[in-house]
């Protein structure tokens, strides 16, 4: 019982120190500093810097997955999914500091782990939009294309209008945000 505490206890100061320090000026020490234990004890449970970030990326999308499986609903609309489950996702991604800062790093250094990091997210998040987008096709609810485009789409619609709109607009109510891809998948893509 006690070597999950620790290993626990290692991973919740890992990444309070990627979300404080960023991936690249985290150390190993940091994370031993900050958990209060050796540096010795990390290397017990994670070979490397690397694995102990993929671990606390498995983490965070596991904790995605949850919010989204709580979300949908299956007497709801696929609109109605889309919104209330992208909703929950953007907000855990604005709360989550480390999610932050992965951002501000990629876009001000470009580090690779950072934005190999990112991609593993959004990637967890478009194979959950695709599966809803494969099941409104199923039910007709809206029209058959390629499920992976339509996914990709979505997503960067809702992250343009949630986020990059608001760096150079005033901010989008979610009730906009909504009619917005609701005009866009009711046009774009109604079954008729």
């Amino acid at each position: 019982m006690k070597t999950i505490d620790r290993r626990q206890q290692v991973m919740d100061s890992a990444e309070k120190s990627f979300a404080l320090f960023g991936y690249k000026a985290t150390t190993m020490e940091q994370v031993a500093r900050l958990a209060n234990v050796g540096k010795g004890t990390i290397y017990t449970f994670f070979e490397n810097k690397e694995e102990l970030f993929d671990e606390i990326l498995r983490s965070i999308i596991a904790d995605m997955k949850r919010i989204t499986e709580q979300t949908v609903k299956e007497e709801n609309s696929f609109l109605d999914n889309v919104h209330q489950s992208m909703d929950s996702l953007l907000e855990y991604r604005e709360e989550h500091e480390l999610l932050i800062k992965l951002f501000q790093e990629v876009n001000d250094f470009g580090t690779p782990q950072a934005r190999e990091g990112l991609q593993k997210v959004e990637k967890a998040i478009l194979e959950y939009l695709e599966r809803q987008v494969s099941r409104a096709m199923e039910l007709q609810q809206i029209r058959s294309d390629d499920p992976k485009l339509v996914s990709f789409v979505l997503l960067k619609l809702y992250v343009s209008l949630t986020s990059d709109w608001n760096k150079a607009h005033p901010t989008l109510h979610k009730d906009q945000i909504k009619a917005f891809v609701g005009l866009f998948l009711k046009n774009g893509l109604s079954p008729n």
